[in-house]
C-alpha cells in the first residue's frame, strides 16, 4: 500500500503544510485514524440515527446577578430533549437558583468536559458521545453576559473525536484532548483552535511522534500545560470504541506523553505499569520541579511525574507512585482530581466508591490522607471535580458515563451537583446541592458531567475556573 505523510497527516486541509512525505509502506494509510473521514457516517460497530431533538420546555429564568456562577454542561435524560447549559447561582443567599438554560442544537451528545476561555468571554463544552450520531463533537458558547450565555457555534476535528480535557491559550483559543480517532479506536489528538474556535491542528504532526502515536495506545485524556517550563502532559485513559458493543473488553492504557509546548513533539511515553487507565494528570501549582499528579484508575493510586527528571534512556519524564488509596479505590473505574492554588491539597473522585478522598501534598514525602476511606459519603457515583476560585469550596458532579444497552460502562449516580465547604485543615463537609434529576424531571431528568465557575466578587479582578 503506498503512503504518504500527505495521506497520514492532511495538514493542507488544515492550512498548514509539511512539505515532507515518507517513502513506501512505513506507515499505513488508516481510514479515520490516519486519513480524515471521506464519509460522514464512520464505520462504528453502533450508530444512532441523528433524529431531530426536542426543545428544552418553558422555563423561569431569574434576573438576580450573582457573584459567583455555575455553569453546568449537562444531556438531557430521555436523550430525545437538546442538550443544554445549565446557568446557576453559586452565592450563599441565592444558592441554587436557576439563572438560564442555553440549548445546543443536538441531542444525545452525552456532555462531558467543560472549560472557560482566559478572558471568561466563552466555554467549551464537548461531547462524549456525539460520534454516534456523526454530530459535531464541541460546544462554544458567549458567555460575554454571564447571566445569559449564548451558543455560538460547533465543530469536530478531521482526525480525531471525543472532546475530553480543555486548556485555555493565553492568547485566546483552547488546547483540548481528543481521545479517540475519527472512528473512536485509537490514536486520538491533542486539538489546538484559534482566538475564533476555528480548528487549527490536530497534533502531533511530526513524523516522530506520528510514529509514537502509532505505535502505542494513544488516548489522551487528561491534560495539563506548564506554560513557564513550555511543556505538556496528556495521559492516556481507554480507547472509546472498546466501551461500545461489540467489544472483546476495554482497552486501557498505563501511559502519559510529555510534549515540547512550543514544537509540540512528543519527547517521551511515560509508562505506570498496570495502570489501567490513566485518567487524569494536573500540574501541582508551585511545585520547584514542575511536578504533576496523575491518577492511575484499575490501581488506585496517585503517581507523581517529574518532567524534567531524566529517565534510564536519558529521556525526560520520570514517574514515582506517591500514594495508595486503599482497595476501595481499585477498579473504581475513574479518578478524576484538583489540586488547591497553593499546592497543598488534593482532591480526588473515586467513581464507583461512591467517594471523594482528601489528601495533604504540602509534604511530598508525608502525604496525609484528610478523608476516612471508610466513611459512607452523600454521593452517588461523583466524578468532575472542581475547586471553587476562592478556594472555599469543591463543586462536585455526580454522573460519569452511562453508555445503556450499547456499551459497558454504565456507572450509578444520582445527577447532583455537590457544593462541598473545604475546612481550614483542607478536610470536606458536606453542605448543599442542585437536583437535576428534580430540576430537570420535564426531559427525563439532567445529567450534569461538568462544570465551570466564574467569580464576580471583584469587578476588577474575575475569576473564570
Amino acid at each position: 500500500m503506498k503512503s504518504s505523510l500527505a495521506h497520514l497527516i492532511p495538514i493542507a486541509s488544515l492550512g498548514h503544510s509539511l512539505g515532507i512525505s515518507l517513502p513506501g509502506p512505513l506507515i499505513p494509510s488508516i481510514p479515520g485514524v490516519t486519513t480524515p473521514l471521506t464519509q460522514n457516517a464512520p464505520p462504528l460497530p453502533i450508530l444512532q440515527v441523528p433524529t431531530p431533538p426536542l426543545d428544552s420546555p418553558p422555563f423561569t429564568a431569574s434576573n438576580i446577578k450573582p457573584k459567583k456562577i455555575g455553569y453546568f454542561w449537562t444531556g438531557a435524560g430521555d436523550k430525545q430533549h437538546k442538550d443544554f447549559l445549565a446557568t446557576y447561582s453559586l452565592d450563599d443567599d441565592t444558592f441554587g437558583t436557576l439563572l438560564w438554560i442555553t440549548d445546543v442544537p443536538t441531542s444525545g451528545n452525552d456532555p462531558h468536559h467543560l472549560g472557560p476561555s482566559i478572558d471568561g468571554k466563552a466555554l467549551i463544552g464537548g461531547g462524549l458521545l456525539s460520534l454516534l450520531k456523526t454530530q459535531d463533537t464541541a460546544f462554544y458558547f458567549d458567555t460575554s453576559n454571564p447571566y445569559r450565555p449564548k451558543f455560538l457555534k460547533s465543530n469536530r476535528g478531521i482526525l480525531s473525536s471525543i472532546v475530553d480535557e480543555i486548556r485555555a491559550k493565553p492568547e485566546g483559543g483552547f488546547y483540548i484532548t481528543y481521545m479517540g480517532s475519527a472512528v473512536g479506536t485509537s490514536p486520538g489528538r491533542l486539538v489546538e483552535t484559534d482566538a475564533d474556535f476555528n480548528i487549527i491542528h490536530e497534533w502531533p504532526e511530526d513524523v516522530g511522534s506520528v510514529l509514537n502515536i502509532l505505535g502505542e495506545q494513544f488516548n489522551p485524556h487528561g491534560l495539563s500545560i506548564d506554560w513557564e517550563r513550555r511543556t505538556i502532559l496528556t495521559s492516556d485513559f481507554v480507547e472509546p470504541v472498546s466501551i461500545l458493543k461489540p467489544s472483546l473488553g476495554i482497552k486501557r492504557a498505563n501511559t502519559l506523553r510529555l510534549w515540547d509546548l512550543d514544537s509540540k513533539k512528543i519527547l517521551n511515553t511515560i509508562t505506570i505499569p498496570d495502570g489501567g487507565g490513566i485518567q487524569d494528570v494536573k500540574h501541582i501549582p508551585g511545585n520547584p520541579e514542575g511536578a504533576a499528579l496523575a491518577t492511575a484508575v484499575h490501581l488506585g493510586q496517585v503517581w507523581i511525574i517529574y518532567p524534567e527528571r531524566r529517565d534510564a534512556n536519558g529521556k525526560q519524564g520520570v514517574a514515582e507512585l506517591l500514594y495508595d488509596l486503599g482497595p476501595k479505590a481499585r477498579d473504581t473505574t475513574a479518578i478524576y482530581s484538583d489540586i488547591s492554588q497553593d499546592g497543598r491539597f488534593v482532591y480526588l473522585t473515586l467513581t464507583t466508591a461512591n467517594h471523594i478522598a482528601a489528601l495533604d501534598i504540602s509534604d511530598l514525602n508525608n502525604v496525609k490522607r484528610l478523608d476516612n476511606p471508610d466513611e459512607v459519603q452523600p454521593t452517588i457515583g461523583p466524578h468532575y471535580v472542581k475547586i471553587t476560585p476562592d478556594q472555599r469550596h469543591l463543586l462536585v458532579t455526580d454522573y460519569f458515563v452511562q453508555t445503556g444497552e450499547i456499551g459497558l460502562i454504565n456507572t450509578p449516580a444520582d445527577y447532583k451537583a455537590l457544593y462541598i465547604d473545604i475546612l481550614d485543615d483542607g478536610s470536606l463537609s458536606f453542605n448543599r446541592t442542585i437536583d437535576f434529576s428534580r430540576e430537570f424531571a420535564n426531559r427525563g431528568g439532567g445529567r450534569p458531567h461538568s462544570s465551570v465557575v466564574f467569580d464576580l466578587s471583584d469587578p476588577e479582578n474575575p475569576l473564570y475556573y
